[in-house]
């Protein structure tokens, strides 16, 4: 099962875990708050899943590919790996399904902190259109992922400041009703 906790402000390696001294850990019912949907799903039958076929048809996700970060396939891997790593938002939901490796996800929560997802191999993640939000990988520096969308594909990164968007409005408004 995914764990997430709150982070410490630490400017270490955004790799390392950065656990607070006393642990603060989040529930899957929190993330769920701040409008994050997790699934843990086979990732050794991504192809022919059901369930993954099903989540796709529920939510629409009809477009997908696969990308592998890691210094050997990502072409100007570190320069990638600072613009994942800013904190941004994006107009469209974010997903994200692990099928092999690992990394962090980082949202924040209704008060500004940050919560560390940690991602790996089956975990299935939607972040709502409109969080602040950011990726690193952790130490073991390969995650392979899928990317899913609603229609075509969009790329588009706000870093924040990015509150005049209408997503960013509509998402501060969902967490208004969450409280």
């Amino acid at each position: 099962m995914v764990q997430a906790w709150y982070m410490d402000e630490s400017a270490d390696d955004p790799r390392l875990p950065h656990r607070l001294e006393t642990d603060r850990p989040v529930s899957l019912e929190q993330l769920r708050r701040l409008g994050v949907l997790y699934w843990k799903l086979d990732a050794d039958k991504y192809e022919s899943d059901p369930v993954l076929a099903q989540i796709r048809r529920d939510r629409s996700y009809s477009w997908m590919d696969i990308i592998t970060i890691c210094r050997d396939k990502l072409p100007d891997f570190e320069k990638k790996i600072q613009i994942f790593y800013t904190e941004h938002l994006h107009l469209d939901e974010e997903i994200r399904y692990i099928l092999d490796g690992s990394g962090y996800f980082d949202v924040r929560d209704k008060e500004d902190r940050w919560i560390r997802i940690s991602m790996e191999k089956g975990d299935m993640i939607t972040l709502p259109a409109g969080i602040y939000h950011r990726f690193t990988l952790d130490e073991k520096n390969y995650v392979k992922a899928m990317r899913l969308f609603v229609g075509e594909p969009v790329w588009t990164a706000y870093n924040r400041p990015a509150e005049h968007f209408s997503a960013r409005e509509q998402y501060v408004k969902f967490l208004e009703q969450t409280a």
